[in-house]
């Protein structure tokens, strides 16, 4: 009786000490974003399994039915690296594929590895999102921010072979440290984000208007603001990774216009492209209407964010809005929607009013269905 006493003593306190690691709040979060993610995956299994009428794949099925489109190609980075012979993934950025690689070392599975790098990262988002806003905002505020993003209508690329999830807690990281004053862990987070999607770039001139901003307010200069210096060297590794294996450095921007026939243009002929109507349902709906939706949703967010949000979230969210509308054609703006978390900030405001919280929140859920039940069937969702 005293020994069983003892352990559950001794159970307790380690499961208080395992508590004490992070505030409440966070744990929260962090709950939130875990029994998203096991939904969402029982969900994708559920889906196929009554639109499909046919069985799983036998290997990982809970995760295979994920595992298409960009997801191959991380993974065969992954696998093999760079090659002349296959110059098409040059227009990947490298850190995923090679902290999929380093995961790899240890499970020996490649696809279980992407999804526990997505895992951990969709978490650490969560968190940081979070504390982020939490610094200028109220705790309910930064809770319900945190909730939008977890349940957004294309978060489920947070939890699959995707980068979305680290990119989005390594730029998330670089801002809370600029905030904190961390400027060190501020450059190098920064360099790892860029080293992850071409969208990194942006954080540069973000950070820079972090440090104006700063400077306004207290009007000295802080040395430590040259750690921004370091972001583009993640940027420079993506160029040395094109001139080692193809002699060009920019190459990746030649193979990026043969293999998507995509130029830059003004962000109106794209939008103006995403109008098409003369498409069949399913791809006006998909590569059209939709496309253009969360186009003008980050257009919205992004101009209210220059008006009541921080001036260098404000350049976040404009600048990856300018990178992925200035194209002949728009493609994936929705799940690049994901990683502009000034969308989430607005929404948390939004919902103090109850009624607005009830309409983000039944529009997330419902496409956020939508589209999951389309990605695990095979059709193109983003």
């Amino acid at each position: 009786m005293k020994q069983t006493a003892s352990l559950g003593f001794i159970k307790e306190e380690v499961v208080g000490r395992a508590l004490a690691l992070l505030p409440k709040d966070d744990w929260l979060v962090i709950g939130w974003m875990l029994a998203t993610k096991i939904l969402l995956f029982m969900f994708g299994v559920t889906t196929r399994h009554i639109l499909e009428d046919k069985p799983l794949p036998r290997a990982h099925p809970w995760l295979e039915i994920w595992n298409s489109w960009d997801a191959l190609h991380y993974q065969s980075l992954a696998q093999v690296g760079y090659t002349a012979t296959d110059e098409f993934r040059l227009v990947f950025y490298p850190l995923f594929p090679w902290c999929v690689r380093l995961i790899a070392s240890l499970t020996g599975d490649y696809l279980v590895s992407a999804f526990i790098i997505s895992g951990i990262a969709s978490v650490a988002a969560a968190v940081l999102l979070r504390r982020l806003v939490r610094v200028d905002y109220s705790a309910k505020t930064a809770l319900r921010a945190a909730w939008f993003l977890s349940i957004f209508p294309t978060a489920y690329f947070l939890h699959i072979g995707y980068t979305e999830s680290l990119f989005l807690a390594l730029a998330l990281g670089s801002f809370l440290a600029a905030r904190t004053e961390h400027w060190w862990a501020a450059g190098v987070l920064g360099a790892f984000c860029w080293m992850t999607r071409p969208t990194g770039l942006v954080l540069a001139p973000a950070l820079l208007v972090e440090a104006a901003q700063q400077y306004w307010t207290i009007r000295r200069w802080n040395w430590r603001w040259l750690w921004i210096a370091l972001v583009p060297a993640g940027f420079f590794v993506f160029l040395l990774i094109n001139l080692h294996v193809t002699g060009d450095a920019f190459s990746f921007l030649r193979l990026r216009k043969s293999a998507f026939a995509i130029s830059t243009s003004w962000p109106w002929v794209g939008i103006h492209n995403a109008l098409d109507f003369r498409r069949d349902p399913i791809q006006g709906e998909m590569v059209g209407a939709q496309e253009f939706y969360f186009v003008a949703l980050g257009l919205i967010c992004a101009v209210v964010s220059w008006i009541n949000l921080r001036l260098s979230y404000a350049t976040w969210i404009t600048g990856i809005w300018l990178l992925f509308t200035s194209a002949t054609f728009i493609l994936s703006a929705p799940r690049h929607s994901v990683t502009l978390f000034p969308i989430f900030i607005i929404f948390a405001l939004l919902a103090a009013n109850r009624f607005w919280n009830a309409v983000i929140t039944v529009w997330s859920l419902l496409f956020l269905a939508l589209f999951a039940s389309l990605f695990v069937r095979g059709y193109w969702a983003f």
